[in-house]
């Protein structure tokens, strides 16, 4: 008998998202000191497609390590998870990275599947990605990651254990302490004996981060500077996208690599929706992501640090990338 998976969508019940953005856009340009917008933002149906792109360029190895660590040692992180167990996903986009994992997983066990995305877009492509693994159904959650993995965590079955997928190095997104925040807050969600699969993205030389960030083909600045037009899209703005320029540089002290958007000009720019008219001087930045790089003798420290203990990592030569396999206490 054929059992093939099927797949729903919940939609988030909020307040209207575009009266969120138009605020968090408001607070981030007029932060004293140095403007800045979320990086969640990026990932509209347009940034999501180019980040896709971003994905496959030879300077941007992240993912393609990514991605090998998880097609070579899927059997063995599977073992390492006592069965059975429902599987949440942090920030799918398109799953697919995710499926050797999950067919590893269906080889034994029937696995219910919980993509959470912001992006319906990216919920949609996980969907065409995944829907044909058998023995698996899927149920999307278009919600912030730590309000989905609470309605993931309520629907779990008695004795069974949660997997939480955070891959990709999205952890690198975070500053630090709010890193360190963030995994104590997945931590308070999960039960004793429940895992989290978690990507870092290892130190490496400088100009090979930078070259990673900053492509030649210029995917990386239309990346970037489609956060602008998506706030001349939905809020109205009058953003000039030629007088920015992408900008990727590294911070020794965060260990980071740091992506802005850098006036070419003094110029005002009005933003009807979010009610505000912003000024920027010649050269000034718009602090838009930060890629946070991790050795791998500090995921031990970082796992206690929020409740968890590092069962095993993998680690991947060609590109520096470690899977860390973290159980909470």
């Amino acid at each position: 008998m054929n059992h093939k998976g099927h797949f729903m969508l919940t939609h988030a019940i909020t307040a209207d998202s575009g009266l969120e953005f138009a605020a968090e856009v408001r607070a981030g340009l007029t932060k004293a000191g140095q403007k800045e917008l979320p990086s969640k933002y990026l990932y509209d149906d347009v940034g999501s497609a180019l980040f896709e792109v971003i994905s496959v360029l030879p300077q941007y190895g992240l993912t393609r390590a990514d991605e090998r660590l998880l097609r070579r040692h899927a059997s063995e992180i599977v073992e390492q998870v006592p069965g059975p167990v429902a599987v949440a996903e942090l920030g799918s986009g398109s799953g697919k990275k995710t499926r050797w994992l999950l067919k590893a997983l269906c080889r034994r066990q029937h696995v219910s599947y919980f993509p959470i995305e912001i992006s319906p877009t990216a919920l949609a492509m996980c969907e065409r990605e995944l829907g044909d693994i058998d023995f698996m159904s899927i149920v999307g959650f278009e919600r912030e990651y730590l309000d989905g993995l609470v309605e993931v965590a309520a629907r779990r079955r008695e004795g069974q254990n949660l997997l939480v997928l955070f891959l990709g190095s999205t952890i690198g997104n975070f500053d630090r302490p709010a890193a360190a925040k963030f995994l104590r807050e997945v931590r308070q969600i999960l039960q004793p004996k429940d895992s989290l699969l978690l990507g870092t993205d290892l130190e490496k030389p400088i100009p090979q981060l930078l070259a990673a960030y900053d492509d030649p083909l210029g995917v990386t600045a239309a990346f970037d500077l489609n956060l602008l037009a998506r706030i001349n899209r939905e809020l109205d703005a009058d953003f000039v996208l030629e007088q920015f320029e992408h900008l990727a540089r590294f911070n020794p002290e965060a260990r980071s690599v740091e992506m802005h958007l850098r006036s070419r000009r003094r110029q005002s720019v009005s933003i009807p929706r979010a009610e505000m008219t912003v000024a920027f001087s010649e050269g000034e930045t718009i602090w838009t992501e930060s890629s946070h790089k991790y050795c791998p003798e500090e995921m031990s420290r970082i796992a206690s640090d929020a409740g968890f203990f590092c069962k095993a990592q993998w680690i991947d030569q060609e590109w520096p990338f470690a899977e860390n396999l973290f159980v909470a206490e």
